[in-house]
């Protein structure tokens, strides 16, 4: 029975003072946020369901299937160690270069996924979002959660390398832990802005390889970090070295590698990892559920 509120002729109350002491809202409100993540921890089951759903249908229809989602970043790597490591003799200057460009490549290859993905995450579920109620949230969230998925597969193959160019296993490899549980928290917050600007500018998304390809050459993927400090100084050198990737990267680095040259000492990059993944993580959920009104509408 659909619930209404009739008022007196002579009760004198607003219609607004009426829905309130009958426990009405208004339909299509904007709930609190508090409220928005109880939505979304009830459609938790929803989430990952939606996420194996794209798995299945992203590598259903290739030969090799799930193989892709560690072929890629090893291909990746290939070609830039045929670039920078043989043909401008990068690898010169530091030892294991191998491992080095490995790491910063599967590093920055999770980020890069979540924000092409994110980005599509309502424009291309505008059928879903109109036929269907529930928190849109839900969408870049599954988007992440099969990023994150592929990430801790292509992490054993990554350790698979590490192994093989010569580095021991050591109790540093324990901080790759908690480095993912900082890297997806900024990942997610980073994907949520993505999908609601993205769904916003529609033309963002064909600007989004040129803008990962800047961060990629900003974020010492390819050469020594070293390389900043000898092109740059003052304020240039400090907002280099506070790239979020570029902190995510060292850390990886420090944890696997002996004796590599960092930007700056671990506890300063794991307090600024803390702080961008709070920053973003919060701040990218917040400026996701202001607009949860407005998807798929226009």
């Amino acid at each position: 029975m659909p619930e209404t509120a009739v008022a007196p002729a002579d009760s004198g109350l607003s219609l607004k003072e009426l829905a309130r002491r009958n426990g009405l809202s208004a339909s299509g409100r904007l709930p609190s946020l508090p409220e928005y993540t109880r939505q979304l921890l009830a459609y938790r089951h929803f989430i990952q369901a939606h996420a194996s759903a794209k798995m299945s249908s992203a590598l259903g229809n290739t030969k090799l299937g799930a193989v892709w989602q560690v072929l890629t970043p090893i291909f990746n790597a290939g070609v830039y160690y045929v670039i920078f490591g043989l043909v401008l003799q990068t690898h010169k200057s530091m030892d294991n270069f191998v491992a080095y460009l490995c790491i910063g490549v599967f590093v920055f290859q999770f980020t890069q996924s979540v924000v092409q993905s994110g980005t599509n995450a309502i424009t291309s579920n505008l059928g879903m979002i109109r036929a269907l109620h529930f928190p849109r949230a839900s969408l870049p969230l599954s988007a992440a959660l099969v990023e994150i998925r592929n990430f801790l597969v292509a992490t054993v193959v990554l350790l698979g390398i590490v192994l093989l160019t010569g580095e021991p296993i050591t109790v540093k490899w324990l901080l790759l832990l908690p480095l993912l549980l900082l890297h997806s928290f900024f990942n997610v917050g980073l994907g949520m802005f993505m999908a609601r600007y993205g769904s916003k500018v529609r033309d963002v998304k064909q600007l989004i390889p040129f803008i990962m390809r800047f961060w990629l050459y900003g974020s010492a993927v390819l050469y020594p970090v070293t390389q900043f400090e000898s092109l740059l100084s003052g304020w240039q050198l400090q907002i280099v070295e506070a790239n979020p990737l570029l902190i995510f990267i060292e850390l990886a680095r420090s944890a696997l590698l002996d004796n590599v040259v960092l930007a700056n000492p671990p506890a300063v990059l794991w307090i600024q990892a803390t702080v961008w993944s709070l920053v973003v993580g919060i701040g990218g959920f917040v400026y996701f559920w202001r607009g949860e009104k407005g998807y798929g509408r226009g």
